[in-house]
């Protein structure tokens, strides 16, 4: 259910924001939109798997809040941010 090693690496490699960038809040809100696509996908086959969606509501969260962070901070990063990984805003 998790993100595999090759899949983690690119997501990092394409948002990072210098070379040794693994945790800045681009990166962190790239991989966990990933995440969150994959258990939207798990919860169309299995619609009764509520400790899951527990999970996936907590991501939802973070990743709100590590967003409402980049509007207020980085303003540059956030809109190029949500155009490259298609979310409503």
């Amino acid at each position: 259910m998790s993100l595999s090693k090759d899949q983690k690496q690119e997501i990092i490699s394409r948002y990072k924001l210098h070379d040794l960038d693994s945790g800045s809040p681009e990166v962190q809100v790239a991989l966990l939109t990933e995440r969150i696509r994959q258990l939207t996908e798990h919860f169309k086959r299995h619609t009764t798997d509520h400790h899951s969606r527990r999970g996936l509501l907590k991501m939802v969260g973070r990743r709100r809040k590590l967003l409402d962070y980049l509007r207020d901070n980085k303003q540059d990063s956030y809109k190029s941010l949500v155009k490259e990984l298609g979310l409503r805003r």
